[in-house]
Order: C-alpha cells, then structure tokens, then sequence
C-alpha cells in the first residue's frame, strides 16, 4: 500500500474510534476516489446502512465539487424519507477541503446538523 493511502487509512481507523451512528443519529460517511465521490448514512449500532448514493449515475456535466453538492441533494432527499435530521460527520481520513468540504458545508446550510 502506498504511504500516503496508508496515513490516511490510520488517520480513518483514529477516527473511527470516536465516532459512531445511532439510528436517531447515523454516521454520514463520505468517500471520495479521484473520479467519485460517495455518501452513506449509516447505523452502526445495528450495522446497517439506511441510505447511499454517489455520483456513478449522475452526468458529469459539472465540476467535482458541483457533483459533490448534487450528491448531497440526493441524500438530503432520502434522509428526509427516513426523518433524519442530525448526523455524525466521518470523512474517511480525507483532508476536510475541496470536494469533501463542499458536501458538508451543503449539508450545513440545507438542513443538517453535524
């Protein structure tokens, strides 16, 4: 594995250990590869995941960073199915700037409370 996948995957497992979702308040968990980026809310007490989407359908007419706030209006959409209003951020041990800032801060600014 190479070293700057392998930070990031300690800085991930560091986090990990403090954070976790309840079904009243599930852990948002966002991915981001080089050419996706992928949200999840997810129950850990029951180990389940109660809603997911990405990018992978969408047309990539717009920027990354555009996508990332398409991908939050799609789970915001099914978030608001389920009646869920607060979350517990985990970004996967990825620098909070970019594509996974500007999902969160869309997040921030519809609705959501972290």
């Amino acid at each position: 594995m190479l070293q700057k996948t392998l930070n990031r995957v300690r800085r991930h497992i560091r986090v990990r250990s403090k954070v976790s979702g309840t079904a009243n308040r599930p852990r948002l968990a966002i991915f981001r590869s080089n050419s996706n980026i992928y949200a999840q809310l997810i129950d850990d007490t029951a180990g389940k995941t109660l809603a997911a989407t990405s990018d992978l359908k969408m047309k990539k007419d717009w920027t990354k960073t555009d996508m990332s706030k398409k991908v939050w209006a799609e789970i915001a959409k099914l978030a608001s199915t389920l009646k869920i209003t607060d979350v517990v951020f985990d970004r996967w041990g990825f620098s909070y700037h970019g594509r996974v800032k500007a999902l969160a801060d869309a997040a921030r600014e519809a609705w959501l409370k972290f």
